[in-house]
């Protein structure tokens, strides 16, 4: 069996990304769409991303609980939720999303045309409910002054701590992937001695160095988002970039974390957002307020490639028909059809690695 071929959702970082998350409007017309659609990625990427190989354009698409329900049924991602809102000191909110597209290139018309390809062609299907452009700014910092991602793992850690594995095998070489847009009080933050902001963050604010946990408290951000389970860490890989609207005094970071458990992410914000213990929070968040939040599945670009031939709709003949039914349409899309070459074979440099 030919091997399953995963979405880059660990490609390299790049200097600009789109954040694209959309709605799938009622109807079977629009549904059947959206699933022909997951087919055409591929050629859509391919096309837009061979008038500069050295852009390094790649696209992830991932999809909500509930529009998987619509869209595929079973079987279904065994840890795919709706994002669970969490009300501490500080309040993660829940917000609408159906399919997001995570567009990476280290130029931003890339990323452009690639997002007005995907929308012309998904047309009335879909609703657009949030639109972000990240940029990268200097040298790899957030418009807090400090540099976001230090920690992120990198070669095969990145995959181990982001691919799914054997423990959900009819979905093999997806992921989860959790989205949150915070908005910063940059006016009441750049008030603050620099020493105070290292302190919240855990980390020195020039040289990006780790503080001694002697002088570092147990609410530094970085301590609250360290998660160990079994003397062992839990790793995701973040590719957060910063955005903002000068006009508008917006200004901001978009969160995106890859993991193949959403659990690891939930603990991270569990303990920001209530505080480990309960109280401790993270006061990074006395500035910075998360206004969306949804968790999203991203299934194996051979899945997106198989989907354009499988039948969606949930069989109504006897429950054993139906399991033996979703037991074939697994295993269908576990692997590239006959002859097929597989998705971003023919142009590695176009983001799928």
């Amino acid at each position: 069996m030919p091997p399953t071929l995963s979405q880059p959702v660990v490609a390299k970082l790049t200097r600009a990304a789109i954040f694209l998350v959309v709605t799938v409007n009622s109807g079977p017309e629009h549904e059947a769409a959206v699933r022909a659609f997951c087919g055409d990625l591929a050629a859509l990427l391919r096309a837009v991303g061979f008038r500069d190989l050295e852009g390094r354009l790649s696209c992830v698409m991932g999809f909500g609980s509930d529009a998987w329900d619509r869209l595929f049924g079973a079987p279904k991602p065994k840890d795919l939720h709706p994002f669970r809102e969490i009300r501490g000191r500080h309040h993660a909110v829940a917000t609408p999303g159906d399919i997001i597209f995570h567009i990476r290139s280290a130029r931003m018309d890339l990323c452009f045309e690639l997002a007005t390809q995907i929308m012309s062609r998904l047309g009335e299907a879909v609703s657009t409910v949030d639109e972000v452009h990240g940029f990268n700014y200097f040298d790899d910092r957030d418009l807090i002054g400090f540099v976001d991602g230090t920690e992120n793992p990198v070669g095969q850690a990145a995959i181990d701590a982001t691919i799914i594995g054997e423990e959900d095998p009819p979905f093999a070489g997806g992921s989860y992937v959790i989205v949150q847009k915070y908005l910063h009080d940059l006016k009441g933050w750049n008030r603050l001695p620099t020493e105070e902001q290292e302190r919240i963050i855990g980390r020195t604010k020039l040289s990006d160095i780790e503080l001694d946990d002697a002088v570092k408290p147990s609410s530094a951000h970085n301590v609250l988002t360290t998660i160990i389970e079994d003397g062992t860490p839990l790793e995701i890989v973040r590719d957060n970039m910063p955005f903002g609207d000068i006009g508008k005094e917006e200004f901001g970071t978009y969160f995106i974390g890859y993991a193949r458990s959403p659990h690891r992410i939930e603990k991270m914000l569990v303990n920001m957002f209530v505080g480990q213990p309960p109280g401790n929070y993270d006061r990074l968040l006395d500035y910075s307020r998360a206004v969306t939040g949804t968790l999203f599945f991203v299934p194996s670009a051979t899945f997106l490639e198989n989907e354009a031939t499988e039948t969606a709709a949930p069989s109504t003949a006897d429950p054993a028909s139906n399991r033996r039914e979703a037991e074939n349409k697994a295993k269908s899309r576990s692997s590239p059809p006959e002859g097929s070459l597989g998705i971003g074979s023919l142009k590695k440099e176009a983001g799928y690695e």
